[in-house]
Protein backbone atom coordinates (compact mmCIF):
# COMPACT_ATOMS: atom_id res chain seq x y z
CA UNK A 1 0.00 0.00 0.00
CA UNK A 2 1.43 3.38 -1.00
CA UNK A 3 2.34 6.10 1.47
CA UNK A 4 -0.31 8.37 -0.07
CA UNK A 5 -3.04 5.83 0.68
CA UNK A 6 -1.79 5.33 4.21
CA UNK A 7 -1.85 9.08 4.77
CA UNK A 8 -5.47 9.23 3.63
CA UNK A 9 -6.40 6.37 5.97
CA UNK A 10 -4.67 8.05 8.92
CA UNK A 11 -6.28 11.44 8.19
CA UNK A 12 -9.71 9.79 7.88
CA UNK A 13 -9.21 7.91 11.17
CA UNK A 14 -8.18 11.16 12.85
CA UNK A 15 -11.36 12.81 11.56
CA UNK A 16 -13.51 10.05 13.08
CA UNK A 17 -11.70 10.41 16.40
CA UNK A 18 -12.27 14.19 16.31
CA UNK A 19 -16.00 13.71 15.75
CA UNK A 20 -16.24 11.30 18.68
CA UNK A 21 -14.25 13.57 20.99
CA UNK A 22 -16.43 16.54 20.00
CA UNK A 23 -19.51 14.52 20.85
CA UNK A 24 -18.38 13.29 24.26
CA UNK A 25 -16.02 16.08 25.35
CA UNK A 26 -17.36 19.28 23.72
CA UNK A 27 -15.89 22.70 24.39
CA UNK A 28 -19.20 24.27 23.42
CA UNK A 29 -22.16 22.02 24.08
CA UNK A 30 -24.99 21.66 21.59
CA UNK A 31 -23.05 22.15 18.36
CA UNK A 32 -24.45 20.16 15.46
CA UNK A 33 -22.28 17.82 13.41
CA UNK A 34 -24.20 18.43 10.20
CA UNK A 35 -24.20 22.21 10.32
CA UNK A 36 -24.13 24.94 7.68
CA UNK A 37 -21.77 24.09 4.85
CA UNK A 38 -20.92 20.55 6.04
CA UNK A 39 -20.99 19.03 2.52
CA UNK A 40 -19.23 22.11 1.17
CA UNK A 41 -16.37 21.78 3.66
CA UNK A 42 -15.88 18.03 3.52
CA UNK A 43 -16.29 17.49 -0.24
CA UNK A 44 -15.59 20.72 -2.09
CA UNK A 45 -12.89 22.12 0.19
CA UNK A 46 -11.34 19.06 1.88
CA UNK A 47 -11.33 16.52 -0.96
CA UNK A 48 -11.66 18.34 -4.27
CA UNK A 49 -9.58 21.36 -3.36
CA UNK A 50 -7.11 20.38 -0.66
CA UNK A 51 -6.38 16.68 -0.94
CA UNK A 52 -6.33 16.48 -4.73
CA UNK A 53 -4.09 19.52 -4.85
CA UNK A 54 -1.77 17.72 -2.43
CA UNK A 55 -1.63 14.71 -4.72
CA UNK A 56 -0.83 16.95 -7.69
CA UNK A 57 1.98 18.67 -5.81
CA UNK A 58 3.47 15.34 -4.71
CA UNK A 59 3.39 14.15 -8.33
CA UNK A 60 5.17 17.36 -9.29
CA UNK A 61 7.85 16.67 -6.69
CA UNK A 62 8.60 13.30 -8.22
CA UNK A 63 8.57 14.74 -11.75
CA UNK A 64 11.05 17.45 -10.76
CA UNK A 65 13.28 14.91 -9.06
CA UNK A 66 13.55 12.67 -12.09
CA UNK A 67 13.41 15.26 -14.88
CA UNK A 68 15.41 18.26 -13.66
CA UNK A 69 18.73 19.01 -11.97
CA UNK A 70 17.25 20.81 -8.96
CA UNK A 71 17.86 17.88 -6.65
CA UNK A 72 21.60 17.92 -7.37
CA UNK A 73 21.79 20.79 -4.86
CA UNK A 74 20.40 18.59 -2.12
CA UNK A 75 20.98 20.65 1.02
CA UNK A 76 18.77 18.62 3.34
CA UNK A 77 18.41 15.34 1.48
CA UNK A 78 21.08 13.62 3.59
CA UNK A 79 19.36 14.51 6.83
CA UNK A 80 17.20 11.86 8.51
CA UNK A 81 13.64 12.10 7.18
CA UNK A 82 12.21 12.98 10.60
CA UNK A 83 14.67 15.89 10.89
CA UNK A 84 13.64 17.12 7.44
CA UNK A 85 9.96 16.95 8.40
CA UNK A 86 10.59 18.80 11.67
CA UNK A 87 12.68 21.44 9.89
CA UNK A 88 9.98 22.19 7.32
CA UNK A 89 7.20 22.11 9.93
CA UNK A 90 8.93 24.78 12.01
CA UNK A 91 10.10 27.02 9.17
CA UNK A 92 6.76 26.88 7.35
CA UNK A 93 4.88 27.59 10.57
CA UNK A 94 7.01 30.70 11.07
CA UNK A 95 6.11 31.83 7.54
CA UNK A 96 2.42 31.06 8.13
CA UNK A 97 2.38 33.17 11.28
CA UNK A 98 3.55 36.26 9.43
CA UNK A 99 1.53 35.69 6.26
CA UNK A 100 -1.59 34.95 8.31
CA UNK A 101 -1.03 38.11 10.33
CA UNK A 102 -0.60 40.09 7.10
CA UNK A 103 -3.85 38.65 5.74
CA UNK A 104 -5.71 40.17 8.67
CA UNK A 105 -4.19 43.60 8.07
CA UNK A 106 -4.25 43.84 4.29
CA UNK A 107 -7.62 44.24 2.62
CA UNK A 108 -6.58 42.44 -0.56
CA UNK A 109 -5.19 39.41 1.26
CA UNK A 110 -8.16 39.42 3.64
CA UNK A 111 -10.41 38.73 0.67
CA UNK A 112 -8.61 35.41 0.15
CA UNK A 113 -8.86 34.60 3.85
CA UNK A 114 -12.38 35.63 4.83
CA UNK A 115 -13.85 32.33 3.60
CA UNK A 116 -11.89 30.64 6.36
CA UNK A 117 -13.60 32.85 8.94
CA UNK A 118 -17.10 32.53 7.50
CA UNK A 119 -18.29 29.38 9.40
CA UNK A 120 -20.56 30.28 12.30
CA UNK A 121 -19.67 26.95 13.89
CA UNK A 122 -16.03 26.15 14.56
CA UNK A 123 -15.35 22.43 14.54
CA UNK A 124 -12.91 19.80 13.25
CA UNK A 125 -14.05 20.41 9.67
CA UNK A 126 -14.45 24.18 9.51
CA UNK A 127 -10.71 24.73 9.12
CA UNK A 128 -10.88 23.18 5.65
CA UNK A 129 -12.84 26.16 4.33
CA UNK A 130 -10.18 28.27 2.61
CA UNK A 131 -10.26 30.09 -0.70
CA UNK A 132 -8.38 28.21 -3.43
CA UNK A 133 -6.17 31.25 -4.06
CA UNK A 134 -5.08 31.19 -0.43
CA UNK A 135 -4.37 27.46 -0.66
CA UNK A 136 -2.43 27.99 -3.88
CA UNK A 137 -0.22 30.62 -2.26
CA UNK A 138 0.35 28.75 0.99
CA UNK A 139 0.93 25.32 -0.49
CA UNK A 140 3.28 26.71 -3.11
CA UNK A 141 5.34 28.33 -0.35
CA UNK A 142 4.98 25.19 1.73
CA UNK A 143 6.27 22.74 -0.86
CA UNK A 144 8.67 24.86 -2.95
CA UNK A 145 11.44 24.66 -0.31
CA UNK A 146 10.98 20.90 -0.15
CA UNK A 147 11.75 20.81 -3.88
CA UNK A 148 14.52 23.41 -3.96
CA UNK A 149 16.36 22.08 -0.92
CA UNK A 150 16.26 18.52 -2.20
CA UNK A 151 14.23 16.90 0.55
CA UNK A 152 13.09 13.29 0.33
CA UNK A 153 9.79 13.06 -1.61
CA UNK A 154 8.00 11.39 1.30
CA UNK A 155 8.63 14.48 3.42
CA UNK A 156 5.82 16.24 1.55
CA UNK A 157 3.36 13.50 2.46
CA UNK A 158 4.38 13.34 6.12
CA UNK A 159 4.21 17.11 6.43
CA UNK A 160 0.88 17.32 4.61
CA UNK A 161 -0.59 14.62 6.85
CA UNK A 162 0.57 16.35 10.04
CA UNK A 163 -0.76 19.70 8.80
CA UNK A 164 -4.16 18.19 7.95
CA UNK A 165 -4.55 16.51 11.34
CA UNK A 166 -3.28 19.53 13.25
CA UNK A 167 -5.67 21.76 11.31
CA UNK A 168 -8.59 19.57 12.38
CA UNK A 169 -7.35 19.61 15.98
CA UNK A 170 -6.98 23.37 16.47
CA UNK A 171 -10.44 24.02 15.01
CA UNK A 172 -12.11 21.16 16.87
CA UNK A 173 -14.87 21.66 19.41
CA UNK A 174 -13.03 19.56 21.98
CA UNK A 175 -12.53 20.65 25.57
CA UNK A 176 -8.75 20.34 25.61
CA UNK A 177 -6.76 22.03 28.35
CA UNK A 178 -3.11 22.16 27.33
CA UNK A 179 -1.97 24.04 30.41
CA UNK A 180 1.56 25.41 30.08
CA UNK A 181 1.95 23.60 26.74
CA UNK A 182 -0.20 26.31 25.14
CA UNK A 183 2.80 28.65 25.49
CA UNK A 184 4.52 26.49 22.89
CA UNK A 185 2.00 24.55 20.80
CA UNK A 186 -1.34 25.70 19.43
CA UNK A 187 -4.63 24.04 20.33
CA UNK A 188 -8.40 24.63 20.28
CA UNK A 189 -8.33 26.88 23.36
CA UNK A 190 -6.22 29.50 21.61
CA UNK A 191 -7.43 29.10 18.05
CA UNK A 192 -11.15 29.35 18.84
CA UNK A 193 -10.45 32.89 20.02
CA UNK A 194 -8.88 33.63 16.66
CA UNK A 195 -12.21 32.75 15.02
CA UNK A 196 -14.33 34.63 17.53
CA UNK A 197 -16.56 37.36 16.15
CA UNK A 198 -17.52 39.83 18.82
CA UNK A 199 -18.47 43.47 18.40
CA UNK A 200 -18.63 42.89 14.63
CA UNK A 201 -14.94 42.12 14.19
CA UNK A 202 -12.52 39.23 14.34
CA UNK A 203 -10.01 39.28 17.12
CA UNK A 204 -6.58 40.14 15.77
CA UNK A 205 -4.68 37.49 17.66
CA UNK A 206 -3.44 33.89 17.80
CA UNK A 207 -2.13 33.68 14.23
CA UNK A 208 0.03 30.60 14.76
CA UNK A 209 -1.14 27.24 13.47
CA UNK A 210 0.99 24.49 15.00
CA UNK A 211 3.15 26.59 17.26
CA UNK A 212 1.77 29.19 19.65
CA UNK A 213 5.24 30.38 20.61
CA UNK A 214 5.27 32.92 17.76
CA UNK A 215 2.20 34.68 19.20
CA UNK A 216 3.71 34.84 22.66
CA UNK A 217 7.04 36.14 21.33
CA UNK A 218 5.55 38.79 19.03
CA UNK A 219 2.77 39.94 21.35
CA UNK A 220 -0.30 38.63 19.53
CA UNK A 221 -1.38 35.93 21.99
CA UNK A 222 -4.84 36.27 23.51
CA UNK A 223 -5.89 33.75 26.12
CA UNK A 224 -8.39 34.77 28.81
CA UNK A 225 -9.25 32.32 31.56
CA UNK A 226 -11.68 29.81 29.93
CA UNK A 227 -13.46 29.42 33.27
CA UNK A 228 -14.40 33.09 33.12
CA UNK A 229 -14.72 33.87 29.43
CA UNK A 230 -15.28 31.89 26.24
CA UNK A 231 -15.93 33.00 22.64
CA UNK A 232 -19.63 33.80 22.22
CA UNK A 233 -19.98 33.65 18.46
CA UNK A 234 -18.09 32.97 15.25
CA UNK A 235 -18.37 34.05 11.63
CA UNK A 236 -18.41 37.34 9.74
CA UNK A 237 -21.08 39.50 11.36
CA UNK A 238 -19.53 42.59 9.75
CA UNK A 239 -20.12 41.02 6.32
CA UNK A 240 -23.81 40.04 6.52
CA UNK A 241 -24.12 39.35 2.79
CA UNK A 242 -21.35 36.74 2.76
CA UNK A 243 -22.65 33.76 0.72
CA UNK A 244 -23.22 30.90 3.16
CA UNK A 245 -25.08 27.67 2.46
CA UNK A 246 -28.86 27.56 2.72
CA UNK A 247 -30.46 26.37 5.97
CA UNK A 248 -32.51 23.27 5.14
CA UNK A 249 -33.12 22.12 8.72
CA UNK A 250 -36.85 22.80 8.40
CA UNK A 251 -37.26 20.47 5.43
CA UNK A 252 -38.85 17.27 6.78
CA UNK A 253 -38.25 15.32 3.57
CA UNK A 254 -34.76 13.92 4.14
CA UNK A 255 -34.12 12.97 0.52
CA UNK A 256 -35.23 16.35 -0.75
CA UNK A 257 -33.26 18.08 2.01
CA UNK A 258 -30.09 16.14 1.13
CA UNK A 259 -30.37 17.13 -2.51
CA UNK A 260 -31.05 20.72 -1.54
CA UNK A 261 -28.02 20.74 0.79
CA UNK A 262 -25.67 19.41 -1.90
CA UNK A 263 -26.96 21.89 -4.47
CA UNK A 264 -26.80 24.78 -1.99
CA UNK A 265 -23.28 23.91 -0.84
CA UNK A 266 -21.85 23.59 -4.34
CA UNK A 267 -23.43 26.91 -5.25
CA UNK A 268 -22.07 28.56 -2.10
CA UNK A 269 -18.58 27.18 -2.83
CA UNK A 270 -18.63 28.93 -6.21
CA UNK A 271 -20.12 32.12 -4.77
CA UNK A 272 -17.55 32.25 -1.97
CA UNK A 273 -14.77 32.17 -4.54
CA UNK A 274 -16.34 34.84 -6.72
CA UNK A 275 -17.26 37.00 -3.70
CA UNK A 276 -13.56 37.51 -2.92
CA UNK A 277 -13.25 39.60 -6.10
CA UNK A 278 -16.08 42.04 -5.33
CA UNK A 279 -15.41 45.76 -5.49
CA UNK A 280 -14.02 47.51 -2.44
CA UNK A 281 -16.28 50.02 -0.74
CA UNK A 282 -14.84 53.47 -0.22
CA UNK A 283 -14.87 54.60 3.39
Amino acid sequence: MSLQVWSLIIISAAAVIMVLLEKYFPYTKGQKIFREGFFNDIVMYSIVQSYLLGLIIFGLLNWIKFNTDLYQYSLVGNWPVWVQVLFFLITHDFYIYWFHRWQHHNRFLWRTHEAHHSPKTVDWLSGARSHSLEILINQSVEFAPIILLGAAPEVAIYKGMISAIWGMFIHSNIDVRLGKLQYFINGPELHRWHHSDEAGREFQNNYGTKLAVWDWIFGTAFFPDPEIRKPKQFGLSDTPDYPLSKDTSQNKNRIAAAGEIIYSDIKSYIKQHVYAFRKFKDH
